[in-house]
């Protein structure tokens, strides 16, 4: 296939290794956010923060500088230079993705121009696991020897190797490459908008992803089979610009706030998807998929 151009608290782990009784309540996502202190979220920084506008509405994108630095940067050069301003969403895959950028990208004589930002990037599929601030979830998976959260985004970890990586869940955000691992400049994005694609990990520069305004993108039409690309132009969704929330003026900003990983609130909450033991469930799963667990996300109160 071608695409183009916690650890948690040891309270969770005691609950984990002795769960509580069927008949126990355990709290819902409203009643854990409502009580989150303020220490419990984080300000989405402006300046690894896109903002994506269509005519429907606006993308929210978070990057992640700390897996993919290079290609962060270029996409902030990309977007500084306001590359993808009258380009569209030209592929939407039915389970899969929705990619957009510059269609004729590949050819010299119709592609836009990149101005400053550069024409090679390494390949960034993995990192070293040293340095990060990996909370781990407590149940296996199929694709990591172990999974959890840094920063906000789901990602692997393989202690043998030391190495960590992006997860391809739900609303994460990849840069379209060709056969070469290292032919991915950012200009090329996709979004998933499928069930997550992990056999991707590792293998595609993941730089981010979608905190905001997923539905826009999951809810357009689907392209024609194999792979989704667009056959008649009109079908495109235009982009009417991609900007660094950073420069865009205070007043039109979203005041984003995203949970922290590393917060109680959060434990409390994979606990609850974990094992929901409210009355609608009658057996408790005990274990849940990275990719589903949810980052919650809301506009912060003046």
């Amino acid at each position: 296939m071608t695409l183009r151009p916690v650890l948690l608290a040891c309270a969770l782990c005691a609950a984990f290794a002795a769960p509580a009784p069927a008949q126990a309540q355990t709290r819902g996502l409203q009643e854990i956010l409502a009580d989150a202190p303020a220490s419990a979220w984080r300000d989405l920084d402006p300046e690894r923060t896109l903002y994506m506008d269509l005519e429907a509405g606006r993308v929210v994108i978070e990057l992640a500088p700390a897996f993919a630095p290079a290609h962060a940067r270029n996409i902030a050069t990309l977007a500084h230079g306001h590359f993808w301003d009258g380009t569209s969403i030209y592929r939407v895959q039915d389970n899969f993705v929705a990619q957009f950028g510059d269609v004729d990208g590949e050819d010299p004589e119709k592609a836009k121009d990149l101005g400053r930002a550069a024409r090679k990037l390494p390949a960034e599929f993995e990192r070293e696991a040293a340095g990060l601030d990996f909370h781990r979830l407590p149940d296996a998976d199929g694709w990591a020897p172990e999974v959890g959260f840094v920063d906000g985004f789901p990602a692997g970890r393989d202690p043998h190797e030391g190495k960590a990586w992006l997860a391809h869940c739900y609303g994460m955000v990849g840069a379209g490459r060709n056969a070469e691992p290292d032919s991915s400049i950012g200009a090329e994005l996709y979004a998933v908008i499928g069930q997550s694609p992990r056999q991707l990990d590792r293998n595609i520069t993941l730089v981010g992803r979608v905190v905001k305004g997923i539905e826009l993108l999951s809810s357009l039409p689907r392209g024609p089979e194999p792979m989704g690309f667009y056959e008649d132009p009109a079908q495109r969704t235009p982009i009417l610009s991609v900007r660094l929330a950073s420069e865009v003026p205070a007043g039109e900003r979203l005041r984003l706030q995203a949970l922290r990983t590393d917060s109680a609130a959060f434990a409390e909450l994979v606990e609850a998807r974990r094992n929901r033991r409210d009355d609608f469930y009658k057996r408790p799963a005990g274990h849940i998929d990275l990719c589903n667990v949810m980052l919650p996300v809301r506009v912060a109160a003046d």
